[in-house]
């Protein structure tokens, strides 16, 4: 294949993602016109952003087991499709039914931006298998880019224009359109493991059955989370259960590797501590400073991202750090970033302290995806495409609903300590709950109309207690967020540890696991 179609294959599928981080950056910062609209919790909140996770499993995981049979462009049309459908189906929302609405509106764009990974990640790796870091960090720099744009976009439509938000989110769409166009009429490559002609079970039997412990359980989680009668807990586990007997049935009970389990565990923290928190930062940081400050520093952040994602190859090379030593390094950084964010009190404060935890953050994603590429390529797109899914699934289930739940949970204990008679009027109707556990945070409604009346110099009673409540709640959010990638750090650390003891980390050719 020329270097000319590598190279429009790699910025179409460029284009591709940078319409998803379009998409999400405009959604995330909607987020306080949503609750402010329709009084929504930040639990509630937290699960329209998890929907634009959840989905991509779905897409991603779907899309890497079927891409080699059906092919990579037919996917590329069922993306497009989603896109467009997803914009309709979310300005649908209104009165009763916009939870509703807006939910499988970002579950259908998620699940459009999951089948485009499931197309770019393997053919990236396939078109440049001698530096897959390096070019999956390029192809992934649009993420970044496409946050930078659509939060651009928030900015001044939104905070300088007051212009609905429905007019704001249909710009993704141009780039949608623009891939669309950019994938037309291209050929594309087979990888390593379809030309080899391994079947799915074949590909399979390194994620056995420990890799699908971790997507089946998260599985397990969505479906409970969806809402319908007859999927109760019980019955979500039992249908996670017999997929998980599928696949032991597809791998002949393989029990799969043991590093790539451990891969797959230590990608969904990435998804809670990345995509999780940058579903939510605008936000907090909005709330502890000001919307537009918080606006810019989630440019600030994405710009470091997208400047960084380019440098991967200089990193490997001159600097001598492998790609899991690049992970632990980032693991530390964010972990760092995080701390110091919580305890943030000025615009240059918070510049500094975001701008480590991007730093950290830049290379988890495609990072994390080059190691499933160089270590297990017989596993052709189903790896990459199962680990992508664990991410954003977690994301979806862990780390937005995780961080809704912290910031209800904590801002609800900071008033109710501050000024009890003030917490009993604006405290939510329902409880929020995460997992096994429970709390009662602040109406969205009646802290947006606090905030507003204490922008405005007409604070009520009560009024002052509720905002100081709310930015307390956001930093011990991140405090508690923190401690993801000091987890990720000791997986790392002991990943890194292994590679030493057998000679060092290296990429394996096909020929060595067939």
């Amino acid at each position: 294949m020329s270097e000319i179609h590598r190279s429009r294959l790699l910025w179409a599928g460029f284009m591709a993602i940078l319409a998803a981080g379009v998409g999400f950056a405009i959604r995330g910062g909607i987020f306080d016109n949503w609750a402010g609209e329709y009084g929504f919790t930040g639990v509630q909140l937290g699960a329209i952003g998890g929907a634009g996770f959840s989905g991509f499993c779905f897409g991603i995981i779907i899309g890497g087991v079927i891409v080699d049979k059906i092919g990579y462009g037919k996917l590329v049309l069922l993306a497009l499709a989603c896109h467009v459908l997803s914009a309709f189906v979310t300005f649908a929302a209104g009165g009763d039914s916009a939870y509703a609405f807006l939910f499988w509106g970002m579950f259908i764009f998620a699940y459009a931006n999951g089948t485009l990974e499931a197309v770019a990640n393997p053919l990236i790796s396939t078109l440049y298998p001698e530096s897959r870091t390096h070019y999956l960090n390029i192809l992934h720099a649009s993420w970044p880019a496409g946050m930078i744009i659509g939060a651009v976009i928030g900015w001044v439509l939104d905070d300088k224009f007051g212009v609905p938000w429905k007019y704001q989110l249909a710009i993704y769409l141009v780039p949608t359109v623009i891939y669309g166009i950019m994938f037309l009429g291209q050929k594309y490559p087979k990888s390593e493991a379809s030309e080899k002609g391994l079947g799915l079970g074949d590909m399979m039997k390194d994620v056995g059955i420990l890799g699908g412990l971790v997507i089946c359980y998260l599985l397990s989680l969505f479906l409970s989370t969806l809402g319908v009668s007859f999927l109760s807990p019980t019955v979500s586990y039992i249908v996670a259960f017999i997929l998980l007997v599928a696949i032991g049935y597809i791998t002949k009970f393989s029990m799969g590797s043991i590093l790539l389990f451990i891969l797959f565990v230590a990608h969904a923290l990435v998804g809670a501590v990345e995509l999780g928190t940058d579903g939510w930062v605008q936000n907090i940081t909005g709330n502890i400073l000001t919307s537009e400050q918080g606006k810019i520093l989630f440019v600030w952040t994405s710009t470091i991202m997208f400047a960084l994602r380019f440098s991967a190859e200089f990193i490997e090379t001159r600097l001598k750090l492998s790609p899991i030593g690049i992970l632990l390094v980032c693991s530390v950084l964010a972990f760092i970033g995080l701390n110091m964010a919580a305890g943030m009190t000025s615009f240059l404060g918070a510049m500094l302290a975001l701008g480590i935890y991007a730093v950290g953050k830049t290379f988890f994603w495609p990072t994390m995806l080059a190691v499933a590429g160089d270590r297990y390529p017989h596993t052709g797109a189903v790896a990459m495409s199962i680990m992508g899914g664990i991410g954003m699934l977690s994301a979806g289930l862990l780390g937005s609903p995780g961080l809704g739940f912290a910031k209800d949970h904590y801002s609800g204990r900071a008033l109710e300590e501050a000024n009890p008679a003030i917490y009993q009027v604006v405290k939510a109707d329902a409880p929020s709950s995460f997992l096994w556990l429970g709390t009662t945070g602040l109406d969205g409604t009646k802290l947006s109309e606090a905030q507003g009346r204490v922008t405005e110099g007409k604070a009520l009673e009560g009024d002052n207690d509720i905002v100081a409540a709310s930015i307390e709640g956001d930093r011990k959010t991140l405090r508690a967020d923190a401690y993801i990638p000091l987890t990720m750090a000791v997986i790392y650390l002991g990943i890194m540890l292994y590679f030493k003891s057998i000679g060092g980390y290296r990429r394996v050719a096909i020929e060595e696991t067939s």
